[in-house]
């Protein structure tokens, strides 16, 4: 379920074309507080403060422009007071908030907002982050659904997450009740998660979600385009399900209903040029409809994480391969072929099946490289994955 991706969409290995002169100055140089008065400003949303930098060439210009300037602009008065008269304790807030461990603040200038999100459309101007902000560069997939699944459906997407976490992808979501806390959950078993909230950094809601929370903090990470001290609106959700899809090579509906949440991901992921996933029900089943839905509408129909995989590993192969390089410092190996560091991998492998945290003490590899060469050796056909959470060769190109 994908439209023809134009120059922004998934290609994640490839930066998008750098800013001209002035718009690079205004997002070099533009003071944090000037993102975050233009950000906060009644009816300045991401295209229009987009606009607004365009038509400006930099914040410091935007902040310094007259009233009429700004009206001529297309900008209505609330937001022109609101540019014009800052409310000090937002920003105060904010930039308290992001003086606390793990706290970071991420503006479209920022070499660690990322690649995928800052392609759609509409990226967030800021992104207030809570955790470890470069999981929001690794590859990802969203896995939502149902608030309400069936037992069926809750041990499927733990299912389906695992195999997926242990295949290297982080698994992203939105943190609520049902199948986004079950997908975060599963991914802590053995990965990492992102969590998209649809309020300010500094609240977790649902609150029962508060110790989850705290796990996905220190491993991972939850992010927002919302600032500190918003709370839960309805319109807000919506706006969160773009930024799900945005950080992700796809969308996997586990369990929905056919007015579920989940479906406007799958719809913002269509818009992005994301693949999306669809798992099948009994057609007794209400909460399979939503996926029924999906699967007639053109979403890949998959029962199994490999199904997944193999659809994603175009994508995969280029990320990976495009880090190899500048982690090993050799050249590329050709599709099919292993590189210096692969071969280690496999030769530590030896001939009968071996969990990854062996291969990882026998090579002395970070856990995050192994589970990447894995990944990429596994979708070459090198090696396959075994019950257990093993795996085998199977075969030697040398």
């Amino acid at each position: 379920m994908r439209i023809e991706p134009s120059t922004w969409a998934i290609g994640l290995p490839h930066r998008p074309p750098e800013p001209d002169s002035s718009r690079r100055e205004g997002l070099v140089t533009g003071d944090l507080r000037d993102w975050l008065v233009i950000a906060a400003a009644s009816g300045v949303g991401p295209r229009t403060f987009a606009r607004l930098l365009e038509h400006f060439g930099s914040l410091s210009a935007v902040m310094r422009a007259s009233p009429d300037r700004l009206a001529r602009a297309g900008l209505r008065e609330a937001a022109i007071a609101a540019i014009q008269q800052p409310d000090a304790r937002k920003l105060d807030l904010a930039l308290g908030w992001a003086e606390q461990p793990d706290a970071h603040i991420l503006t479209l200038a920022d070499p660690r907002y990322p690649l995928a999100l800052r392609e759609i459309p509409d990226p967030p101007p800021l992104l207030f982050a809570k955790g470890d902000p470069s999981a929001l560069n690794e590859p990802q997939i969203a896995v939502v659904g149902s608030r309400n699944p069936t037992p069926g459906g809750r041990e499927l997407t733990e299912e389906l997450t695992r195999q997926l976490t242990h295949c290297g992808l982080v698994i992203t979501s939105g943190l609520a009740i049902g199948i986004d806390g079950i997908a975060h959950a599963a991914a802590l078993e053995s990965g990492r998660t992102v969590a998209v909230l649809g309020t300010g950094p500094d609240l977790v809601y649902p609150a029962a979600h508060r110790d989850l929370a705290k796990r996905i903090v220190a491993s991972g990470v939850m992010v927002s385009e919302l600032p500190p001290g918003q709370g839960p609106l309805p319109q807000n959700f919506p706006r969160r399900n773009r930024i799900i899809s945005g950080l992700s090579l796809g969308v996997l509906v586990t369990e929905a209903a056919l007015k579920s949440g989940s479906l406007i991901t799958a719809r913002a992921a269509l818009e992005q040029g994301r693949e999306v996933f669809a798992v099948p029900g009994s057609i007794r089943n209400p909460m399979a409809r939503g996926c029924h839905a999906l699967i007639r509408e053109g979403a890949r129909l998959v029962e199994t994480a490999d199904e997944i995989l193999a659809e994603l590993a175009p994508q995969l192969r280029a990320l990976l391969a495009a880090e190899t390089p500048a982690e090993s410092g050799s050249e590329p190996a050709a599709a099919g072929q292993l590189d210096p560091e692969q071969c280690q991998l496999l030769d530590a492998m030896g001939f009968d099946p071996v969990a990854a945290d062996e291969l990882i003490a026998r090579t002395g590899l970070p856990a995050e490289r192994i589970s990447s060469m894995l990944l990429l050796m596994e979708l070459d056909g090198h090696v396959s994955s075994v019950p257990g959470g093993r795996y085998c060769r199977c075969r030697d190109p040398r």
